[in-house]
């Protein structure tokens, strides 16, 4: 019978992530507060390398704008619907609050590092100066980190150990996507992208501690197979 109590290794490890992602976020915000100018040349060196260029063809942009689609606020609804409705038909509601709750305030915390922060975008002519949000961290990046960090927290009791390595590939591979797209429109820099990381990792974790919902703990689903 599984023991409903996340092991103290498990939660110390989620914190020690949760510390690190934070640390990674306010380095990376110092260095543009500061306009450190390693950081400041690599992130420019880096965006005009990956930029697709403002005459890029419409069937390009087409293609990178489905690209980034996971990491936009509207996508994580769509794709935690069904799995609150799961959750509510086996009476879960621990564990759907603990998503809705990662879910739906990871983009006002990103958005309120932005106004922190105060980064202005890249000002590449048909990328970022033609959005008037800012740039630190990448919300986009801060939403797909948010949502496989959601998955794996919450899936990973009922996951054998070759799924579990099949769920961290591909995920991990989905949120660099993501964070590339954003380079290739031109309307985030490095620092945001790998700051938005830090920050959706940072935060759903910080939630699943606060809602107990790591494997094991009240809010997390019991496993079905064994690792």
């Amino acid at each position: 019978m599984l023991q409903r109590n996340p092991g103290r290794a498990t939660v110390r490890r989620a914190a020690a992530a949760v510390g690190a992602g934070l640390a990674v976020l306010l380095a990376l915000g110092a260095g543009v507060l500061a306009g450190w100018a390693p950081q400041l040349g690599l992130d420019g060196a880096v965006s005009r390398a990956l930029y697709a260029g403002d005459d890029r063809s419409a069937l390009t942009h087409a293609v990178l704008e489905v690209l980034t689609a996971p990491g936009a606020a509207w996508f994580r609804v769509v794709v935690s619907l069904p799995v609150l409705f799961w959750l509510g038909t086996r009476k879960a509601w621990r564990t759907a609050g603990w998503v809705v709750t990662a879910n739906v305030l990871a983009g006002p915390v990103t958005a309120l590092l932005k106004e922190g922060f105060g980064r202005v975008r890249p000002a590449f002519e048909n990328g970022g100066a033609l959005s008037d949000g800012l740039s630190y961290p990448s919300g986009h990046s801060s939403g797909i980190a948010t949502l496989v960090t959601i998955a794996l927290v919450l899936f990973w009791p009922r996951w054998t150990a070759r799924r579990r390595r099949v769920a961290v590939a591909a995920g991990l591979a989905l949120v660099v996507l993501v964070g590339l797209t954003r380079m290739w429109l031109g309307v985030h820099f490095l620092s945001d992208v790998v700051g938005g990381w830090a920050t959706g990792v940072a935060w759903t974790l910080l939630v699943a501690l606060a809602f107990d919902a790591l494997p094991g703990g009240r809010g997390a689903l019991p496993g079905e197979e064994g690792p």
